[in-house]
C-alpha cells in the first residue's frame, strides 16, 4: 500500500465539515490521504484515527481523524459521489471528537443522502460552498 497526503481533498473535507456545520470537526486535526494498492472489494474509503490511549500520551485531549480515499474506486466516482463519500466518512466523527467513530445505525445511506442533499442545497445559495 501507498500512501499520499492529498492536500485538495484535505481543503475540500473541511469546507464540506464547514458548510454542514460541523462544529465538532476540528480543521486543523484532519486530513485526507488517498491510497493505493488496497486489496479491498468494496470499500470505497476509511477514516481512522488515533486510539485514546497513545493520544492522551501524547498530551492531547482531542484526537486526530485521517479519512483515507482509496484511489482506484474514488477517482472512479463523480464528483457528487465523491462529495457523498466524504460527507459519509464526516459523519462517522463523534460530536466528541475523542478518538472514537459513529456507528453505521448513525451513518447509513439514508442520512449520509439527507446530508448530501442538505450540502447541496447550502451551495446553491449566493457565496457558499461550491462543489469541488
Amino acid at each position: 500500500m501507498k500512501y499520499e497526503f492529498d492536500e485538495a481533498w484535505t481543503a475540500s473535507a473541511k469546507e464540506i465539515a464547514r458548510t454542514l456545520n460541523y462544529s465538532h470537526v476540528i480543521p486543523e486535526r484532519l486530513s485526507v490521504v488517498k491510497s493505493q494498492g488496497s486489496k479491498t472489494k468494496r470499500t470505497i474509503a476509511r477514516i481512522h484515527c488515533i486510539g485514546k490511549v497513545i493520544m492522551l500520551g501524547m498530551g492531547h485531549k482531542k484526537s486526530f481523524y485521517v479519512i483515507e480515499l482509496i484511489s482506484e474506486k474514488f477517482d472512479r466516482q463523480s464528483r457528487s459521489d465523491q462529495i457523498e463519500t466524504i460527507i459519509h466518512e464526516l459523519m462517522h466523527i463523534p460530536k466528541t471528537y475523542g478518538g472514537g467513530f459513529r456507528h453505521h445505525n448513525h451513518v447509513c445511506s439514508q442520512n449520509v443522502k439527507a446530508e448530501l442533499a442538505r450540502y447541496m442545497n447550502l451551495c446553491e445559495r449566493p457565496q457558499q460552498a461550491r462543489l469541488y
